[in-house]
Formats: C-alpha cells, sequence, structure tokens
C-alpha cells in the first residue's frame, strides 16, 4: 500500500508541471491565483516537496480539473453490487446493498395471491417503497393496502407483516436499519 502511494504521490510533480505549461501559466502567475508561494509550487512540481490536500485543491481549482486527475488516482473499480436473490416466505428478496449491521437495501417481489398475516417483530426500523401493485401491510392495530408510489416507515419492534394485497404481483423497495436508523422522508401533497 505503501509503495503505491509512494508512486501516486511522486507523479504529481510532474503532472503539475505538464498542467502548468500546458496552460501557458508561470510559477508567479499560479502563485498570484492559488495564493500558494513560488517556491513551494516550485518544489512541489520537483518533487521535492509532498503534495498535501491543502495544496493541491486550489491548484486543481486553478487548473481546472478535478482532484483524482491531478493526483491521477486509480479507479475505484466496478460499483455494482451483486449479490445473489433469496427466496423467503413465498416471496424473492433482491438485496440492493452489503453494509453487514448497517443501513440494508432490499427490493421485494411478491408473487399473485394473498397470503395470511403472520405478524412478528424485531430491532430494528423499516421504510418501504412501493414500485407496482398493492402491497398489504399490517402494522399493530392497523391494515393498509399501499398502491405504487406510497411509502411506508415504522419502528420494527411494532409487529408487523407485509403481502400482496391482491392476485397481481408487487414489488417494493424496503431499507432496513437494525440499530434502529429513522429515514425521514419528505413529500409533497396530492
Amino acid at each position: 500500500m505503501t509503495d503505491e502511494l509512494d508512486h501516486v504521490l511522486t507523479a504529481v510533480g510532474p503532472r503539475l508541471r505538464a498542467l502548468r505549461k500546458q496552460n501557458g501559466a508561470t510559477l508567479a502567475s499560479l502563485a498570484e491565483a492559488t495564493g500558494i508561494s513560488v517556491s513551494t509550487l516550485s518544489r512541489l512540481e520537483s518533487g521535492s516537496r509532498k503534495p498535501s490536500l491543502e495544496l493541491l485543491l486550489p491548484l486543481a481549482r486553478a487548473h481546472r480539473v478535478p482532484l483524482d486527475e491531478l493526483v491521477g488516482a486509480p479507479p475505484t473499480g466496478d460499483p455494482r453490487v451483486r449479490l445473489k436473490p433469496v427466496e423467503r416466505d413465498g416471496m424473492t428478496l433482491i438485496p440492493l446493498s452489503h453494509n453487514p449491521g448497517g443501513l440494508q437495501a432490499f427490493k421485494h417481489i411478491l408473487p399473485g395471491g394473498r397470503a395470511e398475516p403472520d405478524p412478528r417483530v424485531h430491532e430494528g426500523y423499516e421504510w418501504l417503497y412501493v414500485l407496482s401493485g398493492r402491497v398489504r401491510v399490517v402494522l399493530g392495530e392497523h391494515d393498509i393496502v399501499l398502491r405504487a408510489g406510497e411509502v411506508a416507515e415504522f419502528d420494527t419492534r411494532v409487529p408487523h407483516w407485509f403481502g400482496n394485497a391482491d392476485s397481481r404481483p408487487a414489488e417494493f423497495l424496503s431499507l432496513f436499519g437494525p440499530q434502529g436508523e429513522r429515514l425521514h422522508v419528505k413529500a409533497r401533497s396530492r
């Protein structure tokens, strides 16, 4: 890891010099634009001074390049989450995140047909958003039907259950925080 960091930091100086020359700037004009002294800029370009964030941010701004480009940051890799769907209680759960112990996101696919409610309780807080179909939510003494575009959030220590409200399939997203994180949704009323 240190070799990779040293390599990245060593390459910053020549990159800074090339950008300055490409833009037709002098050390003096760059010093004026950034507030960094000419000697510091010269030492950065020669590699005799290691770059810091306090120096790189104004330089990136002056050269009008992203900080990543200035330091030659390596690509971050493939951001896609590839977790396997799970079948549970007749529904398909597709994990959309992988954050054990933290906030987790799921897509639920409910087959057509109704099931008998079997409310459960556990630690946490849940938020759900209906994508399509109609989802029946039993929460304590409440028995409601959510349609596409509707949202519910609740403390999972209250007995709860959700299932399909009719014979057509339904899909919804859920976010679940095991420690009771609350999600705050702001929406305009219709």
